[in-house]
């Protein structure tokens, strides 16, 4: 088991993608769940301040990871839950317990062997807190926007550098501070500042932590 933890546009998916394939492993992308929770909600047109019907919608997804596909009751979702508007409808709703403990148990339940690779915000901390590899990855808020900028004008979308700075601040700001599992490094967490790192230099000293700790042979 290796998790993986951080603010959003740290690099978290793209590092976990490639430590799995090294490994061979399981990926569990726990921030697509949310996002998929948050999407359901704006598509039902469900009050964001209704945490109650929210959790209950989180209990009952219609929810299937098919190869690179998300399928959210029977319907490709993939690109929409990538959406910045998605993204920030995740953040809501992740503050909310009962989404979060509606949620727990279908993360835990998706271990299997030979390993996981879990990325996401509380995986160290509350989803899978005896792993013995545990990484906090991070970056300046001003270059998590910049890549966030690259990334949207590849695909051919509009961005704005500093609204999506700001946006940046602002959901960890409420991932930081919200009652329910805080975006916080495990006490036992490697922490990893990825501002002047490449995505390799990231993903090799990962593998050499969990090569030191499960004598995994690479």
């Amino acid at each position: 088991m290796i998790t993986i933890d951080g603010p959003s546009g740290s690099g978290k998916g793209t590092v976990t993608q490639r430590v799995a394939a090294r490994l061979g492993w399981r990926v569990l992308d726990s921030g697509a769940l949310y996002r998929l929770v948050g999407h359901a909600v704006d598509r039902r047109n469900i009050d964001f301040n209704n945490e109650n019907e929210i959790s209950d919608l989180a209990a009952s997804l219609d929810v299937i990871f098919e190869d690179k596909k998300v399928l959210l009751d029977g319907v490709d979702v993939t690109d929409a839950i990538r959406t910045e508007a998605a993204g920030n409808n995740a953040s809501k709703v992740a503050a909310m317990p009962g989404v979060r403990a509606a949620l727990l148990d279908w993360q835990r339940d998706y271990v299997q062997q030979p390993g996981l690779v879990a990325d996401g915000r509380d995986m160290g901390t509350t989803v899978f807190p005896a792993a013995r590899v545990k990484i906090f990855l991070t970056a300046s808020p001003q270059e998590r926007a910049v890549r966030r900028y690259k990334q949207l004008k590849e695909k051919g979308l509009p961005a704005n550098l500093a609204a999506l700075t700001s946006d940046i601040e602002e959901r960890d700001a409420r991932d930081r501070s919200r009652a329910a599992s805080p975006l916080v490094a495990a006490e036992d967490a490697l922490e990893i500042d990825s501002t002047v790192l490449s995505i390799d230099e990231v993903v090799n000293r990962i593998l050499s932590e969990a090569q030191r700790v499960y004598a995994i042979p690479l």
